[in-house]
Formats: structure tokens, sequence, C-alpha cells
């Protein structure tokens, strides 16, 4: 098939897929920001009518007090908490599946989510799941979520998923660890705190991936052919705050005030994916996760500049814009330039944030499946240009290391 009908077919496809989320109604939930969150959020849980919540997260947050924090408030309003802290990174059925089994055991009325995007993620489908015949790999796709789920509640403890702001969850299978996609306007949860309290001593490196991965959505919305003048406002914005507030945060983890700003950010991001979805970085980095269990923020960070590069003349426009919004391209700059100096700007950041330019798990062995994957799922996406087998297994391949990747098509 022809590039040329293979972009028309897609095309035609994502006119069609995209005509439920253009009718969708206004997304409008409560959002507390500022000292004192946390506990703001928790009271207006109590208000609800809400009396026994089941509290998802993970044993790390647990250990550290993090979401004590939460659930002592929740107590004080007289509301029953059941812990459930079995979340890991990548989440998976089952583990929707355990927290659903204490659901229901406890008869747990709502959910509150405590963490980063994986917790998030796992407590929107048990929330959904638990009011929909009780299995999550039912509800893969879009729109499966027919009943209205658990009432949903998200305390975000990283700045990067916006997972706390979208109507999508992303669960895996446990045994072939293939990402599976679940979306629907009803996941949305209904309230959310961005507290920077809970953020403050994140390791550097969790900073500088789950940075990466908002800035990641921020750029891939705001080049889009889905987006709105909305999610261009959220896309342009969070780009404006990353830059400036992700180096301080990265440097000195109990800078607040970056803390704060990035939260903020990453909730803008989150809220753009749902009008324009992403794009050809998180094709290939969701392959990565599966393949190498590569942390997702960090995979979005090493593939972005080459992705952005491979697409930059289909995208010059918007890229050369966000190139003078964060000032490292002049009024003097064509188009082209602005655009070539912005994805330089990306990958300075990552040196500057300690990422690396390789992935040393990438086997070159491995570099045509995992194109084929990012390949056909990038078709479903709403990007400015679609690749090839053969361009994005020359994108995987600027990630090996230099002698490796001199002999890879040798």
């Amino acid at each position: 098939m022809s590039k040329f009908l293979r972009t028309l077919l897609q095309r035609s496809y994502l006119a069609l897929i995209a005509i439920p989320f253009k009718l969708m109604p206004s997304l409008a939930y409560m959002a507390f920001t500022g000292q004192g969150s946390t506990a703001q959020l928790c009271r207006h849980i109590a208000r609800q009518g809400i009396r026994k919540v089941l509290v998802v997260s993970d044993k790390p947050l647990v250990e550290l007090g993090i979401v004590a924090r939460a659930v002592d408030v929740l107590t004080e309003e007289g509301l029953v908490c059941t812990i459930y802290d079995g979340t890991l990174p990548d989440p998976t059925f089952s583990m929707v599946d355990a927290g659903l089994a204490l659901q229901a055991e406890y008869n747990c009325d709502a959910v509150l989510a405590i963490g980063g995007g994986s917790s998030i993620d796992c407590a929107k489908t048990i929330a959904s799941a638990a009011t929909n015949g009780r299995d999550g790999r039912k509800l893969v796709g879009y729109f499966k979520v027919k009943k209205a789920p658990l009432p949903l509640f998200a305390l975000p403890t990283t700045s990067g998923t916006g997972s706390e702001a979208t109507i999508a969850a992303v669960i895996s299978d446990q045994q072939s660890h293939e990402k599976f996609f679940i979306a629907d306007p009803k996941m949305l949860p209904k309230a959310v705190a961005l507290d920077a309290d809970l953020l403050l001593g994140m390791p550097a490196a969790i900073t500088a991936a789950t940075g990466m991965d908002a800035l990641t959505h921020a750029i891939e919305t705001y080049i889009s052919l889905w987006g709105t003048d909305s999610s261009n406002a959220y896309g342009y914005a969070s780009v404006k705050m990353i830059f400036e507030y992700l180096p301080r945060a990265y440097r000195d983890g109990s800078d607040a005030v970056a803390r704060e700003q990035m939260a903020i950010a990453a909730y803008y991001s989150g809220m753009a994916i749902n009008d324009a979805g992403v794009g050809n970085v998180h094709a290939i980095a969701h392959q990565l996760g599966r393949q190498y269990g590569t942390p997702h923020g960090l995979a979005n960070a090493l593939v972005m500049p080459e992705v952005l590069r491979f697409m930059a003349k289909a995208a010059q426009e918007p890229l050369a814009k966000l190139g003078r919004l964060i000032d490292v391209a002049g009024s003097g700059d064509s188009d082209e330039k602005a655009a070539e100096k912005f994805i330089d700007a990306i990958a300075d950041l990552n040196r500057r944030l300690g990422i690396p330019g390789q992935l040393d798990s990438l086997n070159k062995a491995d570099i045509p499946a995992i194109a084929a994957a990012a390949v056909k799922e990038g078709a479903a996406y709403p990007v400015p240009i679609l690749m090839s087998r053969a361009e994005c297994q020359a994108i995987l391949a600027t990630l090996l290391s230099t002698t490796e990747r001199a002999a890879a098509f040798a």
C-alpha cells in the first residue's frame, strides 16, 4: 500500500472515531490546589454522603506515611477506609481484580487514588468495573463504561501522567505485558487535589522522568490533528511551565513553588489529552515499556527528540511557536529554524535532567518487532505524519550504543 493511500485511510478512520469525542459534554469537576488541599479534598469526599472508601495506592506510599495524611482526615470525618496497596508500575488486570475483591468485601461506595499514574489508572478501572460487570477486561476500548462508576477521587503524588485529569486508563495483561486502553468520559475523577506537600522530596530521577512525561503530553497534544482551542491553550501553558519549573524541581526537591507549578502543568497536559490524544512518541514508548519494562516517562524522554525531528516538517508551525514561547528562537528565525531550536532545547533539557541518550536494554535484534508494533499503534493516533516501519527503526537505532548503532543496519 502506498504511503499516500495509507495516510488517506488513517485520516478517514481518525475522522470517524473523533466524532464521539467532539460530541462529549464539557468535562467539569473540582480541583483543589495549594497548601492543605489534601485535607480539603478529603472533607469534600465526606460531604458527598460517602461512608466507605477504597484507597488505591502502593506500599512505598503507605510506608512513607503519604496515604495516612488522607486516611487520617477521612477517618476524622467519620468515613471507614480500606487500603489496597498492591499497585505496581504498569498496573495489571490482576491488580484490578484484587482491588475489586477488597471493594466488594468491605462494601466500599467510593474510590480514592493516591499515587502516580499507575495507582490512578488502577483506581479508575476498579471504580468503573465495580458497577459494570466487575471485569476490567470487558471495558477495554472506547465508551464501554455503560453505568456510572463508583465516585472516584485522586491525589496525584507525581507530576507527569496527568491521569488525574484524563478520561482514560492503561492496564496491562500480566502474562503478555500488552497494554490495553480504556477510555470513557465517565472515568474522570470527580475531584482531585494538586498538593505540593505530597511531592516534596520526590527523587530527582523520578522528578525528571515524570516531568518529561508531562512535557510529552503537552507537545503531542499541541501538534495533534485533533487539537482544539482548549487543548492548545493547556498544552501551550504546560510547555512554558515545564521548561521553567522542571529544572528547579529537579535541582531542589524541596522547592514547593516548583513542585506546585509542575503539578498544575501535568494537570493541564492531562486535560489536553482528553481532546487531542497522544502521538508517535507514546506509540514507541509503550513498546519499550512492554518489551523491557522501561519506565514510561523515561521512554518518552528518550525517544521524543528523534521522533520530533522526524515530524519536524509536518509539524513545523506549532513546533516553531513553542520554540519562540520558551525563548530559544527569535522573531527573526524562520519556522524551520525555530522548530529545530525547540527540538534541540528538549534534547538539552534531557541532558540537564540526567536522562541518558541511549537505552542500554535495547537489543538491536528486537528493533523490527518493536517498530512494527509502534507503527500499528501510531496509526490510531491523530499524528501530523505517519511513521513507516523503516522510519521507526531508524528512530529506535539512535537509542543504541554508538558501536551498535553503526552496525545495526549494516
